[in-house]
């Protein structure tokens, strides 16, 4: 017997993508608790690790070693990815507060957001300076200023073990790239705080060696372009970081939660003073066995965690947390070197550095290597062709779970011409023209099953997609109706996912001039999210069939939405291209067709690729073109996925479209399927530098890709 998929019933939100929530992630993909839609709420698609951080800034590692990429990470948990800043919540309405969209309802909630620099409240720090967290504009700051040359003058407003490991890597680093350098540590009381006098006397004697000053017992009363103000006179610098003062984020402290110093208090389940709420790392305190802000206790608290979280949404019992008296120390000393220090015993030298970076690639590597679910088998006994017809990756694959082209033709080319005199017909083109008295309408409708777990940035999406075709007609948007199909879900979900599905649907809709005048929702076994939308003509409209030889191709938006979002699927793609993909997809194009609006032919380049639809527009226009492979712009990441394999589900049938052009790398994204792709254009030679600069102008990726020419069918340039 066959079961439908099992219906979600909690919400738990994950706020900030820490070390805990990452290894929480890891845990939750090899072992879901069904029923449970997780959501994590992170500023980035990367989290950088601390513990690395060190090794980068002396050059012992490449800026992408830190970063654990929490889109691909969600991806292998089943959880959507909220890129957005937390900043509130609600415990009445159990909602945390997101800038820049709709509350995220919860019925448990954890909260791992680390803590933040109070540095900026020092007078001018956050003009002339960066605080060490985030890591992430850090080492960005870092990666600027190492690159540069000539002497260097860096201070560090700190003496703790951070601020002084993190002293002697610029030193070396500085050293390494032959820059003569002043590497100045000053701090308001004594350094090394905490630290056994065994350990603090070989940090003593590292610094000493690599030629670092520390000043103690000096209060910093400013930052300047000159350098650091202190009661005791300037220390110049023209690189300044902070690494002490830190602070909990203040939507925390502006919480109704039990705080310690602005720290959420928890007990020895890691729940909070409301038992839906729950908190670890460095943003959480630890009531019932206090210990000092550390990696390690973020680490160890990941399992109890986990299991913990999955109690609170089944109805089982809790564990306890009990965190270890002591820890084991490991500090880079800026070479490939490091102290380490647990129970008063010290080490150091270069094993322990090979010991230090053994257990820090350890702990990345297993958010690299994700370890591969198998899909299900199929039964024991099923119909020929089963196999063949699932493929090898699962339904979208990057295009929107669209039929193919050939199919779609096929099915409408037996099909009368319209009897009623009202409606014109326009060959190729995918919106209806109607005419209602004296105005002249264009209609179209487009529904897409969901390419990422996010409902308001797949509505987003679908809505962007569907109002393509208005503005591809030289149409303003006037009116939508919104179809939507949620999983099944209990009615407080249902709620809560239709609140931000129709929010973005208001904003996306709104920003383009149209209102939503009604719509239809159902449940099924995954969401798709559709639209039917109207426009109005003010002139006559731009279709297909108007190209003239000689004519310039643009293109609005760069190539590669498909192969990323297959990629995405089966966890292959990086997660800052996927973000950078979305940011496109979302990109409305009712600027752009407003400074096309004299094109002689326009279309929009959706599921049949870029061959596909320029093909549809020298068929229409009888005439053809030709394609500067080199001049196509392409989302980041799209190449490399496409010169390793990488196919939506639809390329084979969009490759024979246009079976004489080439294939292979960067030509095979001509027939990736585009959701929400952008308007491809045929402009008149003498309007195009206008047309480019104004779609530059505009916040568009536009280019040049070619022309229309005598002949037929799509080339390429050679």
């Amino acid at each position: 017997m066959r079961h439908a998929p099992l219906p979600l019933t909690r919400d738990l939100v994950l706020v900030g993508g820490g070390h805990t929530h990452a290894l929480v992630l890891r845990k939750w993909g090899m072992n879901p608790l069904p029923g449970v839609r997780v959501t994590v709420v992170t500023p980035g698609p990367t989290a950088p690790y601390s513990g690395m951080l060190p090794g980068f800034v002396a050059g012992h590692y490449a800026r992408e070693a830190l970063d654990i990429d929490l889109v691909r990470l969600a991806r292998f948990a089943g959880a959507r990815v909220v890129l957005a800043e937390a900043d509130g919540i609600d415990l009445a309405q159990r909602q945390i507060c997101v800038s820049g969209r709709p509350p995220i309802g919860f019925d448990v909630v954890s909260i791992n957001v680390g803590i933040t620099s109070d540095m900026p409240r020092l007078p001018g720090f956050a003009e002339h300076a960066v605080p060490a967290k985030p890591l992430g504009p850090f080492a960005s700051a870092w990666e600027n200023y190492l690159s540069g040359s000539g002497p260097a003058k860096v201070a560090i407003i700190g003496g703790g073990v951070a601020g002084v490991e993190l002293s002697m890597a610029m030193a070396h680093a500085l050293r390494e790239r032959g820059r003569e350098a002043i590497v100045t540590i000053v701090d308001a009381g004594t350094a090394l705080p905490g630290l056994g006098q065994s350990a603090e006397k070989r940090m003593r004697a590292a610094l000493d060696r690599l030629g670092v000053v520390l000043l103690e017992n000096r209060k910093v009363t400013s930052v300047s372009t000159k350098g650091v103000e202190t009661d005791q006179g300037l220390i110049e610098a023209d690189f300044i970081t902070g690494a002490a003062g830190a602070r909990p984020y203040p939507w925390i402290t502006n919480s109704a939660l039990e705080l310690e110093q602005g720290f959420i208090t928890v007990g020895p389940t890691l729940q909070s003073s409301d038992t839906h709420v729950f908190a670890a790392g460095d943003c959480a305190y630890l009531s019932h066995e206090p210990r000092p802000k550390a990696g390690v206790y973020a680490v160890r608290e990941a399992p109890i965690l986990f299991e913990n979280l999955r109690a609170a949404l089944g109805g089982s019992s809790l564990r306890s947390y009990r965190p270890q008296k002591d820890y084991l120390k490991l500090i880079s000393l800026g070479r490939k070197s490091a102290l380490a220090e647990r129970f008063g015993l010290t080490l150091s030298g270069p094993h322990m550095w090979q010991w230090k970076d053994r257990i820090d690639r350890k702990f990345m590597d297993q958010f690299r290597d994700l370890p591969r679910m198998e899909p299900p088998p199929l039964p024991r006994h099923h119909a020929a062709g089963m196999a063949e017809a699932l493929g090898e990756k699962p339904m979208c694959g990057g295009c929107g779970a669209k039929v193919g082209r050939n199919a779609l033709q096929a099915a409408l080319a037996s099909r009368p011409p319209p009897a009623r005199d009202d409606i014109s017909a326009l060959p190729g083109d995918d919106a209806a023209l109607l005419r209602t008295g004296g105005a002249r309408q264009v209609i179209s409708t487009d529904h897409l099953r969901s390419v990422c777990e996010d409902p308001f940035v797949m509505t987003r999406i679908a809505a962007v997609h569907a109002l393509g075709d208005i503005w591809a007609m030289g149409a303003d948007p006037q009116a939508a109706t919104v179809s939507i199909i949620l999983p099944r879900m209990t009615p407080e979900l249902q709620e809560r996912t239709m609140a931000e599905i129709m929010a973005a649907a208001d904003e996306t809709l709104r920003g383009a001039g149209a209102e939503i005048v009604g719509g239809h929702s159902s449940m099924g076994d995954e969401m798709t999210i559709g639209f039917t939308v109207t426009g109005l003509l003010q002139r006559d409209p731009i279709t297909l069939s108007g190209a003239q030889a000689g004519d310039t191709l643009i293109l609005t938006k760069p190539l590669g939405s498909g192969v990323l979002m297959a990629a995405e699927m089966a966890g292959a793609a990086q997660g800052a291209d996927v973000t950078a993909a979305y940011a496109l997809m979302t990109q409305a194009q009712a600027k752009a067709a407003r400074i096309l609006k004299d094109a002689h032919a326009m279309t929009d380049v959706t599921g049949f690729g870029l061959a596909g639809h320029l093909d549809g527009i020298c068929k229409a226009s009888g005439c053809g073109s030709t394609l500067d492979l080199d001049a196509i712009p392409l989302m980041q990441g799209a190449e490399a996925l496409a010169e390793a394999g990488t196919r939506s589900t639809i390329f084979g049938e969009n490759r024979m479209l246009a079976p004489d052009l080439p294939q292979g790398g960067k030509a095979d994204l001509l027939f990736d399927p585009q959701t929400a792709g952008g308007l491809l254009a045929a402009i008149a030679p003498e309007s195009v530098e206008d047309v480019l600069q104004g779609l530059t102008e505009a916040g568009y990726a536009a280019a040049r890709i070619g022309e229309i020419t005598t002949g037929s069918g799509v080339r390429l340039k050679r």
